[in-house]
């Protein structure tokens, strides 16, 4: 979960990470007052969860809360790459002397974590990383050990921070990580962490994203923190249903049981596409090691739901979980939805009593379902029958 930045600079102020005072607004009215409050010059920031706010012009300084009231009502209803904004965050101003850069993610290639950081903050760290890497220092962090003062300095000094600001920097690292591992982060971004012509350093914007397994089990308050007005409705629903569901922008509607197995059939979902019209897997969804009736029904409601869907490919391994179980939850979740159901489903069942579940797919004959015998052979039917 992706979090706005008057969230993350909120999380930053709890782990007592230096932050400027921000208020947030939802109308010009509101953005005048937040101005008159905090005092002196501010900036008016689009909250929304993507990059390039300031060149979209979603990013305005007001010197009274007059310009505050104008620039809010600028910005607000602003598309930034797709982004509505909705609300803006009143920022108090800053007196920027240097920017740096500075985060802290899971590096899942490596199996840990990894420190970014740079003295050339601002500006975006995809591109420095390609036109000058050398300036972006990646530093590696034992998950066991994490960022203690000793690790932090050794990151600032690999970013090449003058040695005065070393130990004011590593200070701000150490509760940067804080945040990172005490609300179960996969990312804690600082661009830029500044310093101001009095010579502290700031956290001036923040983007930090939240695992949502974390979330459940040790952080039950995160859910509050969830933006569910800008949530997809079939991802809402599916979260509703207990499903592990992601919606994917193709035509092929996928269900299988296993993530493993879920990934596979994308691939060979999108492999057979290309030769029936680029058709493309619709979404991600796998309904674990149980695949009863009502599991079934509701994976299929979500995605017969999704107007894009024009089939949908049921790719299931029995296990503990037998093939004769599954059968019987599919002919039952299509008596379940009747009418609703309406979309051409593909069955490929394999596995523990596979002959058996077979047999009672084609004892009850439903004119929406068509039996596949392998992996391939059904992910090629159904993206023929998305394409027809």
């Amino acid at each position: 979960m992706d979090l706005y930045e008057y969230q993350a600079r909120d999380l930053f102020e709890k782990y007592e990470v230096p932050v400027l005072a921000g208020i947030i607004a939802d109308t010009p009215e509101e953005a005048k007052a937040a101005a008159e409050k905090i005092g002196g010059v501010v900036v008016v920031k689009a909250q929304v969860k993507t990059g390039g706010r300031g060149k979209a012009g979603g990013v305005k300084v007001a010197k009274t809360p007059d310009e505050a009231f104008a620039a809010a009502e600028a910005i607000l209803g602003l598309d930034i790459k797709g982004h509505v904004v909705q609300r803006v965050m009143v920022a108090q101003g800053a007196d920027i002397a240097e920017e740096f850069y500075f985060s802290v993610l899971l590096d899942r290639a490596n199996r840990s974590y990894l420190s970014l950081c740079s003295v050339e903050g601002g500006m975006e760290i995809e591109e420095l990383a390609v036109e000058r890497p050398e300036a972006l220092a990646r530093v590696e962090v034992d998950p066991l050990q994490g960022i203690d003062k000793a690790k932090a300095v050794e990151i600032a000094r690999a970013a090449n921070f003058p040695e005065d600001l070393v130990e004011k920097v590593s200070d701000v690292f150490v509760k940067l990580y804080a945040v990172y591992t005490g609300e179960g982060a996969t990312l804690v971004e600082v661009n830029p962490l500044v310093r101001t012509g009095a010579g502290d350093i700031v956290a001036l914007d923040g983007k930090v994203s939240l695992d949502e397994n974390a979330s459940e089990v040790r952080h039950p308050e995160h859910e509050e923190l969830e933006d569910k007005g800008a949530a997809d409705p079939l991802e809402a629903k599916a979260k509703e249903s207990g499903l592990n569901y992601v919606k994917l922008d193709g035509q092929v509607g996928v269900i299988g049981n296993g993530a493993g197995l879920v990934m596979s059939t994308l691939d060979v979902v999108a492999y057979a596409g290309e030769k029936h019209g680029g058709v493309k897997p619709a979404n991600f969804l796998d309904i674990g090691g149980g695949a009863n009736a009502q599991v079934m029904a509701s994976g299929l409601d979500v995605i017969l739901g999704d107007e894009q869907v024009k089939s949908v490919f049921v790719n299931v391994f029995g296990g503990i979980t037998s093939c004769v179980a599954v059968a019987e939850g599919i002919v039952k979740a299509l008596e379940i939805l009747g009418d609703s159901a309406t979309k051409p489903l593909v069955v490929r069942l394999d596995g523990n009593q596979v002959d058996e579940g077979r047999a009672i797919l084609a004892d009850a004959n439903h004119p929406l379902v068509t039996l596949a015998a392998g992996m391939d052979e059904g992910a090629d039917k159904a993206a023929e029958l998305a394409n027809a």
